[in-house]
């Protein structure tokens, strides 16, 4: 086998040895259920490894995502259900139907008619069978991460028109959630400083979105940014033979400035 380039059809002959008469008891135990933690689990790392990592690491991840997509394929085929060929044929129809500006004599005036047909198709394609329009956000994945599902429902309100006219109105949302969100703090009501919390995030989620910034991504920036800076400051305090929790807070407001300097 070539470990440089392994061929689709290598990798399916791969999961059918794992999972026959000589293979591997964890993965014959394997359902599609009992792998949707892997696959979230998988993705997550190709996404750190594409913000963070190395050609090579976005590379293995990818592989890793790969493996899980096929060995779920397999299952499914084995139950009878469909192919990989049907699964990835659908997807080829679902997006030429999708882009029809691509695929067919459409034309869209701006990128925003684009988007909202995008939306128009997708719901089409969940309307219940007597043609009832399926809701807006029927296609949302109820499993997603908060802040992309925030970043998810503001785009598709907007594509159905309901959002704020202007960038300034967004703006101005956001300072009167934030002074919300201040007013519940003079209580002991945590249900009210919850809601006002997330009220605040949601709205600066929508506020990033207008801009082109994606809040989950933003985010994992700047914890990442926190977390280096923070170990550089470890780093230069251990090297300086003290413990670094034992420092004052100045000394270790003086090692954050020099981290933020020193590091991206």
């Amino acid at each position: 086998m070539n470990t440089q380039e392994v061929p689709f059809q290598e990798l399916q002959e791969l999961i059918k040895t794992l999972l026959g008469p000589n293979g591997c008891s964890w993965d014959k135990e394997q359902t599609p259920l009992t792998l949707c933690d892997y696959l979230v689990e998988e993705a997550h790392e190709l996404a750190d490894a594409i913000r963070h990592g190395t050609h090579a690491d976005i590379c293995e991840e990818m592989g890793d995502v790969f493996f899980l997509l096929f060995f779920l394929g397999h299952l499914y085929e084995e139950r009878g259900n469909f192919t990989l060929n049907q699964a990835v044929s659908a997807s080829v129809t679902k997006m030429m139907r999708r882009h029809p500006h691509v695929f067919s004599d459409t034309a869209f005036a701006s990128r925003e008619e684009q988007l909202q047909t995008w939306e128009k198709i997708k719901r089409a394609e969940h309307s219940a069978e007597d043609g009832t329009p399926a809701s807006v956000f029927a296609s949302l994945p109820k499993g997603l991460p908060p802040l992309i599902k925030a970043y998810r429902v503001h785009s598709k309100a907007a594509r159905a028109g309901f959002t704020w006219d202007t960038d300034q109105d967004v703006e101005q949302q956001v300072e009167a959630e934030w002074l919300e969100l201040l007013d519940t703090f003079a209580s002991d009501d945590k249900d009210a400083q919850e809601r006002e919390l997330g009220d605040a995030l949601f709205t600066l989620v929508e506020l990033g979105r207008r801009k082109g910034l994606k809040a989950n991504a933003a985010l994992d920036g700047a914890t990442q940014r926190f977390v280096t800076r923070f170990q550089f400051m470890e780093d230069k305090a251990r090297n300086a033979g003290k413990d670094f929790t034992a420092l004052s807070m100045e000394e270790k407001n003086d090692l954050w400035e020099e981290a933020k300097k020193e590091t991206a």
